[in-house]
This record gives C-alpha cells, sequence and structure tokens, in this order.
C-alpha cells in the first residue's frame, strides 16, 4: 500500500448514506478510516468488503460522538495507523423530534453534540494534518439547517450551527484547507418511517419530482474534496430544488 495514496475519515460511516460515500471514495483510491457508533456488525462488514478489494486500506473505529475524549482520539488513530490525513467527512448525524414544550436539556446536549460540536472538534484536531496535505473537509448538514422542520427544533437549530461551523472554518483554516457542506434534501425516508401522505407531499413540493439518491451524495462529495480547487465556505443544497418552493 503507497504512502502516497490519500487517506479519509468519514463519520458515520457504517450504514446508509455514510456507507456509500465510503464505497465511492474506497473507488475512487483512497485510504479509509470508517467511524460507527451502534452499527458494529454493519461497520465490521463494510470494512471487510472493502480490505478485500484492496488490502491494508482501511481501519475501522467505533466511537461515541457525544464524548468529548473520543473526538480526537479518532483522527489520532487513523493518523497513527495511515500516517497522514486528506480529508474529513462529518457524516454522522442525530435525528429526532423534540416537539416544542417537550425538549429536555438532555436531547438539546444530544443533538448538539453529534451535529455541530463534534464536527468541529474533529476539523479542530485534524486541521494540523490536513494543512499539511493540503486537504478538505465536507460537512453533511441540512436542508431543514436553514428551513425549520416542524416537531424538530433542535435538530433545525443544529444543523444550522453546523453551516456556521462549516463557513467559520474556511475563513480560519484558509488557504490550506478548504471547508465545504452538504444539505441534501429527501434522500432516504426515515428508518422510523414516513406515511405515504406525506411522502407524496414532499415530493409534490420538490419540483425533480423524485427523492435523491445517497450516490447523488457520494458524487457530491468526491467533487468537492477532489475537484473544487476554488470552492470554499459553501452548502451545496442537493434536494431538487424543495428550495424554490
Amino acid at each position: 500500500m503507497s504512502d502516497s495514496q490519500r487517506v479519509a475519515l468519514v463519520t458515520g460511516s457504517a450504514r446508509r448514506i455514510g456507507a456509500v460515500i465510503a464505497r465511492q471514495l474506497h473507488g475512487h483510491g483512497y485510504r479509509l478510516a470508517l467511524h460507527a457508533h451502534r452499527s458494529s456488525d454493519a461497520l465490521q462488514a463494510l470494512a471487510f468488503e472493502l480490505e478485500a478489494a484492496r488490502p491494508g486500506s482501511v481501519l475501522a473505529l467505533e466511537a461515541d460522538l457525544r464524548d468529548p475524549e473520543a473526538v480526537p482520539d479518532l483522527i489520532e488513530q487513523c493518523v497513527a495507523q495511515f500516517g497522514r490525513l486528506d480529508a474529513l467527512v462529518n457524516n454522522a448525524s442525530n435525528f429526532y423530534p423534540t416537539p416544542v414544550g417537550q425538549v429536555s436539556v438532555t436531547q438539546w446536549d444530544d443533538l448538539f453534540a453529534v451535529n455541530a460540536r463534534a464536527p468541529f472538534f474533529l476539523a479542530q484536531a485534524a486541521a494540523p494534518h490536513l494543512r499539511r496535505q493540503r486537504g478538505a473537509i465536507v460537512n453533511l448538514t441540512d436542508l431543514h439547517g436553514t428551513q425549520p422542520l416542524r416537531d424538530h427544533p433542535v435538530y433545525s437549530a443544529a444543523k444550522a450551527a453546523l453551516e456556521m461551523v462549516t463557513r467559520t472554518l474556511a475563513l480560519e483554516l484558509a488557504p490550506q484547507v478548504r471547508v465545504n457542506a452538504i444539505a441534501p434534501g429527501a434522500i432516504l425516508w426515515p428508518e422510523l418511517g414516513k406515511s405515504d401522505q406525506a411522502k407524496q407531499a414532499l415530493l409534490e413540493r420538490t419540483p425533480l419530482a423524485r427523492t435523491g439518491t445517497a450516490e447523488e451524495i457520494a458524487t457530491a462529495v468526491r467533487w468537492l474534496l477532489d475537484e473544487a480547487p476554488f470552492v470554499t465556505g459553501h452548502t451545496l443544497r442537493l434536494d431538487g430544488g424543495r428550495t424554490l418552493t
């Protein structure tokens, strides 16, 4: 395994969009540090799959991003394994409703810890290594970081904070490190389910009249990492045009 091959850390990469991002980056030559918290079996299965394709190219890491001590340790383990870090993809996210009048401090702290605090401190720990490689960061925000989602005020606020983290880090880490974000619209339906009526209503508000795909998100991540050298501080809205309506 060549030490010149680029290295990316992808959080929340065991399943769903994160796993698709990981597969696409790996397919384009990246060595990967894959992170998960609760999805241990899926993480190990993905690591085995990618290792079989290219031995020595994958490191599987489990950590709770709500634990402040675990966050910089992820960066240290990645660099110890591969000797460098070229890209950080902050994909991990917590998502659940918090209707006003029922919100607890624990819920506030939980949603902000994973959706805003951890990406910032991962970036801070990664910055010296990314500067050496003139690397890049991509944060996964959400359409609802700018357009509030009913019954999800804390989630929406946390994703709004991540949008500002993206912009401030782009300023602070320039010119060596580029920092951008992707704000998806409807890509994968929530695992807890969504009624057919709610799905249809959402699609009617989407000019392209369909959901996006995880592969489209992964392609955008790779473009921002590899093919957008003059783009920083930008949030790319992959929402099928929903912000137009």
